[in-house]
């Protein structure tokens, strides 16, 4: 790809572009609702990751949607990050993929060579986590987004919604934060290519494998991290209705992201983290670089599950074994005065 191509195709997207919760909360709650019907089990009032219709007891269907613009310079590697972040939201949910459409805005001045890999890209994504690619929808746009529409099956009785966790429930996260930082790093030629290259194997890495082995445990609920931050994440778990306490020295971080945090190399979209719910948030001897960490907006994160006591210290081992940086970080609390208590 020519240099200025390069500039126009990465500008800084991922889930940095995603609105601020706090937008969308002021919006959504302004929405007409229309009559309750009693198959949808998960809508947008829940604040979770994906809707789910019940068919029969046994069976539902898992949709989501996800997109945005290109946050690495290499077309097929943003197809893949693009396409295993829109999958996550399946997996968040305790489903199994099973269709995908494409989502394309494009400008039709750039060489058509640069979609045929984003879409490539994604179309591996959806083999590997074996769906089906079947079809999509595409637009002439000034800047590039690619994402995917994605439809998975679960059992509504096995179904792992986002803010149904316990007191006593330990809190697992399946990768490692810090992408954002790294990306906002990279952009300024500050990040090295050892850590970009750790935050893109992270990024395209599947939640699958991490799902699969949470299946076999009793998990209450579970969350992909993403744009709202792992702290963002957390306090939608919590639903006003639960307290947590974190051990931020248990929370896997990627190489780069504590130096990036320490450079002030974050994102806009970290700080309406940061002032949405830093409210909820109480750090207790925590370095500055560490909380923004926390704050930071994932692109393609992993899961965090909310797993029973006597599972979550085999459930961690098997993560591991599994060659994913899992650990466990945290516990589910009995309502406090504080909402989440973060350790160090």
């Amino acid at each position: 790809m020519a240099g200025s191509e390069k500039i126009v195709f990465c500008t800084g997207g991922g889930c940095t572009a995603k609105l601020g919760a706090g937008v969308l909360s002021r919006i959504l709650e302004k929405l007409p609702r229309g009559e309750q019907d009693p198959n949808l089990l998960v809508g947008y009032d829940s604040k979770d990751d994906a809707a789910v219709y019940r068919i029969t007891d046994e069976l539902a269907f898992v949709q989501t949607v996800d997109f945005f613009p290109p946050m690495v310079d290499d077309p097929y590697t943003f197809g893949q990050i693009a396409a295993a972040n829109a999958l996550s939201d399946i997996y968040a949910m305790g489903g199994e993929v099973k269709t995908a459409l494409n989502l394309v805005c494009f400008p039709e001045s750039m060489d058509l060579n640069v979609l045929g890999e984003i879409l490539r890209g994604g179309a591996e994504k959806v083999a590997e986590a074996g769906g089906s690619l079947a079809g999509g929808h595409s637009i002439a746009d000034t800047g590039v987004k690619y994402g995917l529409s994605v439809t998975g099956l679960v059992d509504p009785r096995r179904m792992t919604a986002n803010d149904t966790g316990r007191p006593g429930d330990k809190l697992l996260l399946t990768k490692a934060l810090g992408v954002g930082l790294i990306c906002t790093a990279n952009r300024v030629g500050e990040a090295a290519p050892d850590q970009m290259e750790g935050a893109i194997r992270s990024m395209t890495t599947l939640n699958k494998t991490a799902a699969e082995i949470a299946h076999k445990y009793e998990v209450h609920a579970a969350t992909d991290v993403t744009g709202f931050s792992f702290l963002g994440h957390l306090h939608e778990m919590m639903g006003d209705k639960l307290s947590c306490v974190i051990d931020a020295h248990a929370v896997p971080v990627l190489p780069g992201a504590w130096e990036a945090a320490d450079a002030c190399l974050y994102t806009a979209a970290g700080q309406r983290n940061r002032n949405h719910t830093g409210p909820f948030v109480r750090f207790e001897n925590v370095p500055f670089p560490m909380e923004e960490i926390l704050f930071d907006p994932q692109t393609s994160g992993g899961l965090l599950l909310a797993a029973a006591p006597q599972d979550a210290a085999a459930l961690e081992q098997e993560l591991r074994a599994a060659g994913l940086p899992a650990a466990i970080v945290g516990e589910i609390l009995e309502k406090q005065t504080t909402e989440i208590t973060v350790n160090y």
